[in-house]
């Protein structure tokens, strides 16, 4: 029986997780314009620059599964499990993500393109504090 190509999982994972860690992000980004922050600025670069990251990967794991003939469909969802249907040329394969792991997952990609921007961003402050004491 033909099977998905394992190291095909990854990128299919990433199409069901990116979406919705992009949400996550577009609410959050909301609720800081919305709220009662002094400086929203910092708050809101940090997230926009998550965001493009985000994104960036998204796009790169779109053209991965255009150009394997891969796709994902989500299936049936109840209050424990969401079934995605990965389809792969004439195959398809069904399987069942906990909605825990689920949110598990992208709150685990939140803190990773958060720091990632983080360290973006330190670097452009290091950079000009070095250029603003040489001067």
């Amino acid at each position: 029986m033909a099977h998905i190509p394992i190291e095909t999982v990854p990128y299919l994972e990433a199409a069901i997780y990116l979406p919705m860690l992009l949400i996550v992000l577009e609410k959050d980004h909301a609720q800081i314009e919305a709220g009662q922050f002094k400086l929203k600025r910092p708050y809101i670069f940090l997230i926009d620059k998550a965001r493009r990251n985000a994104e960036e990967d998204l796009k790169k794991t779109k053209a991965y599964l255009k150009n394997r003939s891969l796709k994902v469909v989500k299936g049936k969802r109840d209050e424990m499990f969401t079934e995605y249907h990965f389809h792969y040329h004439q195959l398809m394969e069904v399987r069942r993500y906990s909605n825990i792991r689920l949110r598990n997952h992208v709150e685990h990609l939140l803190n990773f393109y958060l720091n990632k921007a983080s360290n973006v961003i330190q670097k452009d402050i290091h950079f000009e504090s070095q250029s603003i004491l040489n001067q």
